[in-house]
């Protein structure tokens, strides 16, 4: 994409016309239906040369805003970076390698949080350290059990 035919055109009716000739009535139904996929990788199946992660993401915010599910959304995007960076669970423990991939994982989740919710990912995260999930964790949706205590759906 580095020739910016991302960025050309509506992007926003490209990615719809995108996801209806996938068979969704949204991103979000095209997003939860690969639950583990990265935000690249719904971009490049959406559309290899003119679609990018960050443009998926808007369009799943705003659709998580409208129907007032931005915690799912939250979550959903933690078990995205995990599924990426922790392809096997969550570590048995954490030596220099493992620390760093758990601590890229949760970054890179805090980047993609809407500002709302900033708060409440960061009292996650620090849940998370404090208390490390079994070995081998992987949570394969938003709605995983220990994800739900973590960040309940507490919509306004």
């Amino acid at each position: 994409m580095s020739d910016g035919r991302a960025w050309q055109g509506n992007v926003k009716v490209r990615l719809y016309e995108r996801v209806r000739e996938r068979g969704y009535d949204s991103l979000t139904a095209f997003a939860e239906a690969r639950p583990t996929a990265s935000l690249v990788a719904l971009a490049e199946e959406l559309g290899p040369d003119d679609v990018a992660g960050v443009q998926v993401f808007s369009g799943l915010v705003a659709e998580a805003e409208q129907s007032r599910k931005v915690t799912r959304l939250v979550r959903g995007q933690l078990v995205r970076e995990l599924s990426q960076h922790l392809p096997n669970g969550w570590p048995a423990a954490l030596d220099d390698a493992t620390r760093f991939d758990v601590a890229h994982a949760l970054a890179r989740w805090t980047t993609y949080t809407p500002e709302t919710h900033k708060e409440r990912v960061r009292q996650a995260r620090a849940a998370l350290r404090a208390t490390p999930p079994p070995p081998g964790w992987r949570p394969l949706g938003p709605d995983d059990a220990l994800l739900l205590t973590l960040l309940p759906d507490e919509e306004a």
